[in-house]
């Protein structure tokens, strides 16, 4: 491979960087844009590192912006648990329903995630699964809840945990539908956002951990470690920009525009990809 071989290489790998990081925080699905920009531009990727860099790196961006929230339920967490501080006990519930809500998702993920990928990762059927995230956002668009993190409930997490098993299917927003399903069982938009991203968390903490020995062991890891590590910043600045944007136009109550766009790039895929 020349120079200007690994130099398109690395361009490539940094576009679809910022397309994950873009996608990640905001429901029009990250998954269904990174096979709908492979299909346009011809773009190949070794698949498994490149998914766990970039997947990575939107967490490390979440984590960043919600951390003063980890810092706070651990806290709370540790002082409920072992001081049975009562103070501290909506806390402690709220990450006993952010576990609750995690373990549909785990399962299907670890039984049927490749499968799923794999069988459904077309452009066309994105398409239509972009279509369906449009109307499930069209849905929520004028809803306020009253539930804070305080006053959920066992029920809510594990509706909200089997609407996040959706998203294994690429071009479901995992963001979307958890924040639709938050919301449909009455959660505020601050507090249906916040559960939404610390329940992104252990999911892709977890799938990170499961997949790094194979991504070691892959043969192409050496060969892409540049154009990864490209992705990876790439992918961090996005996300972190991009979820301090949508957590702006959460307030504002603007969800309907993702459902435009939806439409309009579902539409686009099925008659010309």
């Amino acid at each position: 491979m020349d120079f200007f071989d690994k130099l398109w290489t690395i361009i490539e790998y940094l576009i679809l960087g910022l397309v994950q990081g873009i996608t990640e925080p905001i429901p029009i699905s990250s998954s269904g844009h990174i096979v709908i920009f492979r299909e346009i531009f011809g773009v190949e990727t070794d698949g498994l590192t490149f998914e766990i860099f970039v997947n990575f790196a939107s967490l490390l961006a979440i984590l960043i912006i919600y951390r003063h929230d980890i810092i706070r339920l651990i806290k709370n967490g540790y002082l409920y648990l072992f001081k049975k501080e009562e103070t501290a006990k909506s806390d402690f519930q709220f990450i006993i329903y952010l576990v609750v809500a995690t373990i549909p998702v785990g399962i299907v993920g670890v039984l049927f995630g490749d499968a799923i990928g794999k069988a459904l990762g077309q452009p066309v059927v994105v398409g239509y699964t972009l279509l369906i995230t449009a109307v499930a956002i069209w849905m929520i668009r004028n809803l306020r809840g009253r539930k804070s993190d305080g006053d959920l409930s066992m029920k809510d997490a594990m509706i909200v945990g089997l609407a996040q098993c959706v998203a294994v299917t690429p071009g479901i927003s995992r963001s979307g539908s958890t924040i639709v399903a938050s919301m449909l069982v009455g959660m505020k938009q601050e507090t249906a956002l916040r559960f939404s991203f610390l329940l992104y968390i252990p999911v892709s903490l977890g799938t990170t951990i499961l997949e790094v020995p194979d991504m070691v062991r892959s043969d192409a890891f050496q060969a892409t470690l540049v154009p990864n590590i490209v992705a990876f910043i790439a992918a961090f600045i996005a996300t972190y920009f991009a979820l301090k944007w949508f957590m702006n136009i959460m307030a504002k109550g603007n969800l309907k525009y993702f459902s435009y766009y939806c439409v309009v790039v579902g539409l686009l895929v099925i008659f010309f990809l």
